[in-house]
This record gives C-alpha cells, sequence and structure tokens, in this order.
C-alpha cells in the first residue's frame, strides 16, 4: 500500500509539473516595468519610462527626474544607450508653475506614469509623464518631454500638460 501511495504522489506531481510547464508556455508572456523613487529631506528622485513600442523603441528605457525642494527647480536626464552617457537633459521650475513664493517652505511630491501623448510639430514625446502634486498649494500638475535616442541642444523644458487642485490651498 505504502508504494502504490507513493507511485501516486510521483504521479500527481509529474502532472502537475507538466501543466505548470504546458501554461506557462502558452500564455502570453507579459513584461513588468516597474518605475522607482527615494527622497531625501531636500530632494526626490524619481525615474520615468521614456521609450517603448509605441514610441518606436523596442527596449525601454528610464529617465531619472530630480526636484530640488530648496529650489523648487525639476530638472532630469536620460542615458544614450550607444554612448553610455547622459545626452537627453530637461528642466522645469515648480516654484513658478505652483505659485510657490520665496519665504513659502513647498511640500512636492512626484511619482511617474505612463501615458501616450500625441506627437506634436514633429516632436515624438516619452511614454512616460511624470505628476508633480504641491501640498500648500493642493495641485497637481502632469509634464511630459519630447524624446529621442539622439539627445537634446541643451537642456529643454519639460512640457506643462494639466493640472487640477486635489484640495484647497493652505491659507497662511
Amino acid at each position: 500500500m505504502s508504494t502504490n501511495m507513493t507511485s501516486s504522489r510521483a504521479t500527481w506531481i509529474a502532472c502537475g509539473l507538466v501543466a505548470g510547464l504546458a501554461i506557462a508556455y502558452f500564455c502570453p508572456h507579459v513584461p513588468t516595468y516597474a518605475t522607482t523613487a527615494d527622497r531625501d529631506s531636500q530632494f526626490m528622485m524619481v525615474t520615468v519610462p521614456v521609450g517603448n513600442k509605441a514610441v518606436g523603441i523596442e527596449d525601454p528605457i528610464d529617465g531619472v527626474f530630480i526636484v530640488d525642494f530648496l529650489t523648487g527647480q525639476l530638472k532630469g536626464a536620460v542615458l544614450n544607450r550607444q554612448l553610455g552617457k547622459f545626452t537627453s537633459f530637461y528642466m522645469r521650475d515648480l516654484a513658478g508653475d505652483f505659485g510657490v513664493k520665496g519665504d513659502d517652505e513647498p511640500h512636492y511630491c512626484i511619482v511617474s506614469g505612463y501615458s501616450q501623448m500625441p506627437a506634436i510639430q514633429g516632436a515624438t514625446f516619452a511614454s512616460g509623464v511624470l505628476f508633480v502634486g504641491e501640498l500648500n498649494t493642493g495641485k497637481v500638475a502632469a509634464y511630459s518631454f519630447p524624446w529621442n535616442e539622439a539627445g537634446t541642444n541643451g537642456p529643454q523644458e519639460l512640457i506643462f500638460i494639466h493640472s487640477f487642485p486635489f484640495k484647497q490651498p493652505q491659507k497662511k
């Protein structure tokens, strides 16, 4: 009887293994992508997807963007695959966009996401967007940027897409 049970267990394990391999082989393989974010008391850094099949790039790449809490500046760059150097540079004055004055203490937050913005005047946009929130003003703004593999001629300004209020501004 114990030989029968052992043989039955081995058969079920073998059947389960074969079924699992068959399911994995026939199911579509969908790649997963993740972005990364980190912060300190004076700045925050986030990655944003730059290229994918929708913009003609089969192998996606990320850009890196930094919010400097002291200056209210958002700056970023994308590596060139062939050169292994940063060749695309971007910037934006968040303090100006959110109406933060010099004596205010802004509280920024930034995340990235996917969005396929249409090409405008021959410029192809990155597949990702940046969402920046500011606590005192109660606003969230979306930014995109043009991107191509060749790089940019100097820093380009990030393009403001739209914003919305998520709460009432704080009164001082």
